[in-house]
């Protein structure tokens, strides 16, 4: 394509390459950079891209997409500047240039497709996964689904490394479902991808809000922050589906340009949900609208999941689906992996669950469910990531106290800081309270730990890492699922 055409749209301040070059293909990382690319320089949350330019060039770049003009100091990794200066394209946000260079690349996949985008804190995947359910049953729907624990071609999966892919790959996998057929999109858009406009351009036809609470602090650095990058979403959607009971929702939808649907369990809203139950493998309601009312039920557990079932039937009414069509549907869902997930553990009088809860807010709602339901102790086996917000690790530790009868504190994800420096974070609080509490700072060992002091009827829930296969250690993922380490043990216990 020639960059003429991959510029369509995009204001250009100054520019020195050739308009007519031809183009075969889009970096914006020096060590993928190939002969022929136009080489992307974006500043990054910890990179400043324009320090890569001269690499890039080294490496084939036949034209630099930019915001500042590359100067000598850019060029580590060439000798000398070519007589004609570097070819490059200056423009004053090369982030959103991406997007836009992508979407011209791949023919604007997107918008042959209906869009529905998911943002929030708790609740994004399994939204995903049930509204994908309802499409394809209800519709007979091809559905590409993007998000945390993978991403899917109607049943194709694909793995991932992102919630919401830079935005050159967002595009590609768009023009993948396309290709194959999708005719609709159901994707997560973390707070991230908003902030760092990976998701711009992108029109949903839907966008959904599940709640705010505390994390990603270590890069929004304020909660008003936080909630103003996912009110991006509502800005560029047809209609918002929110959540009437959060109290963050007033500020996301302050610049709003969609129609608003409210969902709610307690506030007033256009869909309620009423005659709750709560059982240990099922939750169960009577969802109801001003003209009628219908019979729910989600084969899995916790009073969160009234959310994210309300959620998903709201957004299913914006797409045209009735409500008892969405309900039928949703009673044939099966478990989505990774939450509120059993691990057989077959001959013992306890159990084992799995879930991704991995914020104050997610390790109450999933504790609080489980506590409904045990008929022994709630064990809650936690850690918390490195390099990421500190404040909330005393709060998880305080939250395992108030709720949990027991806590292993361990590790998850360290990263590069130390995990006995993350776990000193989290004692102060669960310290002071008549909470037991050991400490076992590597995490296979914790989960042994924890099955070998199960008593009859507990429940050992291992928050964290859901449908993670890996613990991230100084930037390498080393295997570790957690299914497979319980199977072990017990096996070896044979």
């Amino acid at each position: 394509m020639k960059l003429k055409e991959l510029l369509r749209g995009i204001d250009v301040l100054s520019a020195t390459a050739d308009m007519d070059l031809e183009i075969p293909n889009i970096s914006y990382d020096s060590r993928t950079t190939r002969p022929g690319d136009l080489f992307v320089a974006m500043t990054g949350f910890a990179v400043d891209g324009h320090g890569f330019i001269g690499k890039a060039l080294a490496a084939g770049a036949a034209a630099v997409l930019c915001e500042k003009i590359p100067q000598r100091g850019m060029l580590e990794g060439i000798t000398e500047i070519p007589p004609g200066g570097i070819p490059y394209v200056q423009v004053a946000d090369s982030r959103r240039a991406l997007a836009a260079v992508g979407a011209n690349f791949f023919g604007h996949p997107a918008d042959s497709m209906t869009m529905v985008g998911v943002t929030g804190t708790n609740g994004k995947t399994t939204t995903t996964y049930l509204l994908k359910a309802i499409l394809e049953q209800e519709l007979g729907a091809r559905v590409g689904l993007i998000g945390t624990n993978q991403n899917m071609i109607g049943g194709e999966v694909i793995p991932t490394e992102r919630t919401t892919p830079e935005s050159f790959e967002l595009q590609r996998l768009f023009a993948q479902m396309r290709d194959a057929g999708c005719s609709h999109v159901v994707m997560e858009v973390s707070s991230h991808a908003l902030a760092l406009d990976r998701v711009y351009g992108v029109h949903y036809a839907v966008g959904i809000f599940t709640n705010l609470t505390q994390d990603h602090l270590d890069f929004h650095k304020t909660m008003e922050a936080y909630c103003d990058a996912k009110a991006l979403l509502f800005r560029n959607c047809d209609d918002g589906v929110c959540n009437a009971d959060d109290p963050w929702t007033p500020r996301l939808l302050e610049n709003a340009a969609c129609r608003k649907f409210f969902y709610a369990e307690h506030a007033d809203a256009d869909l309620r949900a009423e005659d709750v139950e709560l059982a240990a493998d099922h939750v169960a309601f009577t969802a109801v609208t001003a003209e009628k009312k219908i019979p729910v039920r989600v084969n899995i557990p916790g009073g969160f999941m009234i959310y994210n079932t309300l959620d998903v039937l709201g957004a299913a009414l914006m797409l045209g689906i009735p409500l008892e069509k969405s309900a039928d549907a949703l009673a044939r869902v099966p478990h989505v992996k990774g939450r509120v997930e059993v691990v057989p553990t077959p001959g013992k009088p306890y159990t084992v669950l799995i879930d991704y809860a991995h914020s104050p807010d997610g390790l109450e709602n999933v504790l609080t469910s489980v506590k409904g339901f045990a008929k022994g102790r709630t064990i809650a086996l936690f850690g918390c990531g490195g390099d990421r917000d500190k404040t909330k690790r005393p709060k998880m530790g305080r939250v395992a106290a108030e709720i949990a009868d027991f806590a292993v504190v361990t590790t998850d994800n360290p990263r590069t800081e130390k995990p006995a420096d993350i776990i000193a974070d989290i004692l102060p609080g669960l310290e002071g309270t008549s909470t037991p509490y050991v400490v076992v700072e590597d995490r296979v060992e914790a989960i042994h730990w924890a099955m070998d002091h199960a008593e009859a009827g507990d429940v050992i829930v291992l928050c964290g890492k859901g449908h993670e296969t890996y613990q991230e250690v100084n930037h390498v993922k080393h295997h570790m699922d957690e299914r497979e380490i319980v199977a072990a043990y017990l096996n070896a216990e044979k």
